[in-house]
């Protein structure tokens, strides 16, 4: 394009539904990302109970079905446009954000790329009350409905009509793999959730709510393979308003690739540089060369020294002084696995009751 072309073009808004092809580009990347911000919202809506129906891996049906608080038929539709939440009023909430979700963008991003049908009802409601949407028009069509306190959100055909994004997907195996995987995440953050999980009509993952440290512990097995659990160390250190718990593996049993590895702030599952430098450290003495530890681990802070804002899918975050939560992460675990050597045999620790593998889990190695 000539400069003549370019300094002669009219600076326009954009139409609303390029607006959320768009931002979907950056929030909807494959089924995975999909449920991610479904499972987000029921746990934002204070779910005790999550039910995913998956069909060829989330490309043909994504169904999320929750026991949450509902939303109002009056806030049906809102719910479908942009910058539109309920989770955040003003600048002082961003800045203690303790929701998954806060954006605004999720629902309407999905919408445009998909066939979506929301369907809810709020305490106290004679009845719900259903929104559906289609990627094309983006015009949003609400009526009564049957439907229990909740809210179930159902994603048809994802990429319908951006038919260059799905050449981009994998294989289903693959897809449903990365589905998985976000809802492996979500479950070990929230055990005070029951997740279910079905693809192809097939269950593969039926955890229920974890309210002690048994069934906490039998919930890490189940997906974590009950391998993890009895080659871990339980640990639980708070010091200076800083509070880290969970397990890690022991140099034993590490693996080759680094795909056990759940690192959760506020309860938010992260992949950030600052802990990862901290873990790596820690392990450096005790674990060989191009090997990866595995690790569930809890880090709790108050929320206005750490910014989750930082990164479009908040994996990444910022804490106010990085150098403190640096030195405590690797004190704690390095101190942990001090008398821990690679050619140590140690015991293994009596397996976890009823930590049986679930159907449908890889443990991986």
């Amino acid at each position: 394009m000539s400069d003549e072309v370019m300094n002669s073009a009219r600076i326009e808004l954009l139409s609303p539904r390029l607006a959320n092809q768009i931002a979907a580009g950056e929030v909807v990347e494959r089924p995975a990302s999909v449920i991610k911000e479904l499972l987000e919202n029921s746990l934002d809506s204070g779910a005790k109970r999550i039910d995913v129906d998956v069909e060829q891996a989330g490309v043909k049906l994504l169904r999320v079905r929750d026991d949450g608080s509902g939303i109002s038929s009056d806030d049906l539709p809102l719910a479908l446009a942009r910058h539109a939440t309920s989770k955040i009023r003003d600048l002082e909430d961003l800045e203690r954000v303790m929701s998954l979700g806060f954006r605004g963008e999720a629902l309407a991003s999905i919408s445009s790329v998909a066939r979506l049908t929301l369907t809810s009802r709020t305490r106290g409601a004679e009845q719900a009350w259903q929104v559906e949407t289609e990627g094309r028009d983006m015009a949003p069509r609400v009526q009564p409905a049957a439907h229990p306190v909740g809210t179930s959100v159902e994603v048809r055909d994802l990429f319908f009509n951006t038919p260059a994004r799905r050449k981009f997907l994998k294989t289903e195996k693959t897809e449903f793999d990365h589905l998985q995987e976000v809802i492996k995440r979500l479950a070990l953050a929230r055990f005070d959730v029951a997740f279910n999980l079905r693809h192809n009509g097939k269950s593969i993952l039926n955890l229920h709510e974890a309210r002690d440290a048994t069934a906490r512990a039998r919930r890490v097995a189940a997906v974590c393979g009950p391998a993890f659990l009895e080659q871990a160390l339980p640990i639980e250190v708070e010091r200076n308003g800083l509070h880290l718990w969970g397990w890690v593996g022991l140099p034993t049993f590490s693996r080759s690739q680094a795909d056990l590895q759940y690192f959760y702030v506020n309860g938010r599952a992260v992949r950030d540089k600052l802990v990862a430098h901290a873990v790596r450290q820690a392990y450096r003495d005790v674990l060989f060369n191009g090997r990866h530890p595995t690790f569930v681990l809890f880090f709790e802070v108050d929320p206005s020294v750490v910014d989750v804002n930082v990164h479009p899918t908040k994996h990444e975050v910022r804490f106010r002084d990085g150098r403190m939560v640096h030195d405590f992460l690797y004190g704690t675990l390095h101190r942990a696995l001090g008398d821990v050597r690679p050619e140590d045999q140690l015991a293994a620790p009596a397996p976890v009751p009823g930590a049986e593998r679930p159907t449908g889990i890889d443990a991986g190695e």
